[in-house]
């Protein structure tokens, strides 16, 4: 027999390899599905490229590769066995044969057990040969055999990786000593031992001392008197007073000088009056050391119980469209996101729809392609086949046991997660992320990718119409932009009670003068109608250059819709940042409308007695201590490199941060912060700092019908790739890009401003490839300051879906916490006329949607009647 298997072997031998280091064996999900080894048809792995596929994947990886060995893996999963005793009879057939597997369902594992077993499958006859089989294999096979059972999951190993570094507990945790002095904590009102500072503080865990760190602990101010304190008393630990929670605190070791773990830290906390079991008991948020009023304690736990409908006996749904998504630690602003964008027509069209079509033309490492990755969540969304309702007789045996144990099963986007977040800092961190900023990275990923194919982020895409007034000429230009969100300012000052607002400040002062609790929070209740006024106000721009003046001037900016969009998503601007960088969250409730008319926020464009200002290109100007110096001299811009470097402890590249202050004019870390988030995503974000030469002002190139190019430098692929894929032409892109130095923002703006001419419409799109039957989608491009929307504009614009400004709103996502950077996120869904609630794995319908405490609101336009 051994023979016989040798020679059966023979032919593919030389396909059949064994993993080498830095090989990813997915051997725990289907490239194409969420099939694993506990379903049913068991998971192939292939023994040449060690993708994984489930039974209805693996012949046509067969086919399109010819790969003809895989080996397949199966779990099966039982419940144990009952002695005579009532206990369990613990019995395995294989044990577990693959090492690194980890169940994909919820399972008590002193009830049940797992049975492993492994076979070599040879297509297309579908031979098979159980594992192990060491005597009958030959050498090589054994070796693969034995390396694929025993190498880690493809995403077990990546987890491992995706922290910058691994926190140690502290060589102090376990044998502190503290002193017993009577030192307990108060609720409020501590501030440095040694100096005025009430920000920045860490608690000593040996003697109870309250003092300021230094700034590069974590960003903020300080003075050093806790590591004076540490060189005074070698009292090794200390603890970050705002930064407690019932997870953890944030720990330093002055001995160590780096930040540690310790496992006894609420025992150590204890000590001095300050109770984590207590905290983890009333979802306290920072303990009782919060003293401000945005992160008060009420509130929080208030907030996580009526967005997740907590105390409410929710009925699980379950089938199509009812699947939900298992949260991998701090993944809920992706989860959330996507249940949202699935349940939208045209992302359903585009993946789902084009399923088989994608599959079939998809790379051979489909685990790393987007289409594919979304073609599979879509799938695994919208197909019921992960959303069983459990079957009668187990219902009827946990009612009998009085336990309800099954929950639905959801999908695991780990796959998904690694492909979308490659290559970015925060979304490929195990750390909790803002969903607003994962929702425009996932538009700016389908935007990439759609090039040549239906886009369906077309629906959120619109153009804002700004009308700037120079304050000294009274003379107006009018451009637009982009965009694919709405923010709306949360004004506090407009809250309809506000008389008690400014009572509970009173008090929470007093309150922390005397070192008293906290009185009981009061959340704003804000209109949403001031929220909209608020986004309609002027803007003021300081530095705005008056092309009538010839110089910089004030100017006065509003902002409008030139035009609407299919789907408009509205973010409640709920956050603002602390002086330690974190963003903090205002406590709002805010009467969110079912339905809502922007008509006229409508763009009117250029009014009847408005003077435009002259169309001239702004100068290039160079620092003033650099405009007389030649082109090759070496002296260097004018950047403030502390608040560079502070930019930079963050964890952003120090070019990007030295480019961030330049191009903010100095004008703090906060303005560069800004500046970074905006740009953060362009492909030359972290080249050095390029400027270029002075250029005097002058006639406006475009208006000599050429492109106005500073530097003579070809735009990079990327660049263009983007703006191609919005649907302008590759010579239009290429000229805007180099206009603009490369920078996309400016570029968009630019190409509005600066139409193709005639003999460029050889060009042009074919619109008849993009427009749907009786949807007045068009291209538009600003001709002239104060073009209006119109069907028959030219096509060198972006793909604009236009229409009615009514809407109604059919999602909004929730986040719980105090910060973006933690918490949870859950979203609520209308499906079939019922508000459903998506909380990771568990869908449910919603008894009492809290649509007043959103943060990202979804709205679909209404049909014209």
């Amino acid at each position: 027999m051994a023979a016989d298997l040798g020679e059966l072997l023979v032919p593919y031998m030389p396909t059949i390899r064994v993993p080498r280091t830095g090989d990813r064996v997915f051997k725990s999900e289907c490239a194409f599905s969420y099939d694993s080894p506990e379903s049913e048809g068991g998971l192939y792995v292939c023994m040449n490229t060690f993708l994984g596929f489930g039974r209805e994947h693996v012949e046509r990886h067969y086919r399109k590769t010819g790969q003809s060995v895989y080996m397949l893996l199966k779990r099966h999963v039982k419940e144990k066995a009952t002695g005579a005793a009532g206990g369990a009879i613990s019995r395995r057939r294989n044990g577990r044969v693959f090492l690194d597997l980890e169940l994909n369902r919820d399972f008590n594992g002193d009830e049940y057990e797992c049975e492993d077993e492994a076979k070599l499958v040879i297509f297309p006859d579908h031979f098979e040969i159980p594992l192990p089989n060491i005597e009958e294999l030959p050498a090589l096979v054994t070796i693969a055999c034995d390396a694929v059972l025993n190498a880690a999951s493809a995403y077990k190993k990546q987890e491992s990786d995706s922290w910058d570094e691994e926190i140690q507990v502290s060589k102090h945790a376990r044998s502190l000593r503290q002193t017993d002095n009577g030192v307990r904590i108060p609720p409020s009102g501590w501030k440095c031992q040694k100096c005025e500072m009430r920000e920045n503080l860490w608690l000593n865990l040996t003697d109870g001392a309250v003092l300021c760190g230094k700034w590069f602990f974590d960003g903020a101010g300080g003075n050093g008197h806790a590591l004076d304190h540490y060189k005074d008393t070698n009292f090794p630990l200390a603890v970050k007073l705002d930064n407690i929670t019932a997870d953890g605190a944030d720990i330093y070791s002055f001995d160590e000088e780096e930040a540690v773990l310790d496992p006894h830290i609420s025992e150590h906390l204890q000590h001095f009056g300050i109770d984590m079991l207590q905290m983890q008991q009333n979802g306290t948020v920072n303990g009782h050391l919060n003293t401000d009023n945005t992160e008060s304690v009420r509130p929080r736990v208030s907030e996580w119980e009526v967005i997740q409908e907590s105390g409410m006996k929710l009925k699980a749904v379950y089938g199509s469209g009812f699947t939900g998504i298992k949260n991998l630690g701090n993944s809920c602003y992706l989860g959330t996101t996507m249940q949202v964008l699935f349940s939208i027509p045209e992302f359903q069209r585009a993946y789902v729809g084009n399923l088989q079509r994608i599959y079939d033309y998809s790379p051979l490492d489909p685990t790393t392609d987007f289409s594919t990755q979304m073609a599979k969540l879509g799938h695994g969304l919208l197909s019921g086949l992960y959303s069983k309702p459990p079957m009668k007789s187990e219902l009827i045996e946990q009612v009998m046991r009085e336990e309800y144990k099954h929950q639905p099963k959801g999908i695991s986007p780990k796959m998904f997660k690694a492909m979308v977040s490659k290559g970015h800092p925060e979304f490929s961190s195990n750390r909790q992320q803002d969903a607003h900023e994962f929702f425009l990275h996932l538009i700016n990923l389908v935007e990439r990718n759609s090039a040549g194919s239906e886009n369906p982020s077309d629906v959120f895409r619109y153009l804002v119409e700004e009308r700037v007034q120079c304050c000294q000429t009274q003379k107006v230009c009018y451009n637009q932009k982009v965009d694919y969100l709405m923010q709306l300012p949360a004004p506090i000052e407009a809250a309809s009670n506000r008389e008690e607002l400014i009572a509970y400040e009173a008090k929470r002062r007093e309150a922390e003068e005397n070192m008293r609790a906290p009185p009981e929070p009061v959340r704003a209740r804000i209109p949403f109608t001031a929220c909209l006024q608020a986004f309609t106000e002027p803007e003021n721009v300081p530095d705005f250059w008056s092309s009538a003046l010839q110089a910089k001037s004030a100017g006065v900016k509003t902002s409008r819709f030139a035009s609407f969009p299919e789907y408009l998503v509205v973010q409640i601007n709920k956050f603002t940042f602390g002086i330690d960088w974190v963003p903090k969250k205002l406590d709002l409730s805010i009467d969110v409308p079912d339905f809502l008319d922007l008509s006229r926020l409508r763009g009117t464009g250029l009014q009847a007695g408005e003077e435009e200002l002259p169309d001239l290109t702004p100068p290039i100007v160079l620092p003033e201590d650099t405009r007389d110096d030649s082109m090759n001299s070496s002296d260097s811009p004018d950047i403030d490199e502390s608040a560079a470097m502070q930019l930079a402890e963050m964890g952003f590249p120090l070019e990007a941060c030295r480019k961030a202050v330049y191009y903010t004019g100095n004008m703090g870390p906060e303005m560069a912060f800004n500046w970074i988030i905006a740009h953060m995503e362009e492909p030359d974000f972290a080249e050095p700092l390029a400027l270029p030469s002075f250029m005097e002002a002058g006639p406006s190139m475009a208006s000599l019908g050429l492109a106005a190019t500073p530097l003579d430098n070809q735009p990079p692929e990327e660049s263009i790739a983007i703006l191609t894929s919005m649907g302008f032409p590759r010579r239009h892109t290429v000229q805007a890009l180099k206009a603009t130095n490369n920078n996309l923002e400016r570029a968009l703006d630019w190409i509005f401003t600066h139409p193709e001419e005639e003999e460029a419409s050889d060009d042009l799109l074919d619109m008849s490839d993009i427009m749907e039957p009786n949807d007045n989608t068009f291209s538009n491009a600003n001709t002239n300051s104060h073009s209006t929307l119109s069907p028959d504009q030219d096509a060198s614009g972006p793909r604009i879906k236009d229409g009615p400004g009514r809407y109604e709103l059919f999602a909004f996502i929730s986040h719980m916490g105090a910060s973006t950077m933690s918490g949870r996120y859950v979203c609520h869904i209308k499906k079939e006329g019922r508000w459903v609630i998506f909380n990771d794995h568990k869908v449910c319908l919603s008894e009492r949607p809290p649509k007043d405490l959103g943060y990202i609101y979804f709205y679909r336009r209404l049909s014209s009647c």
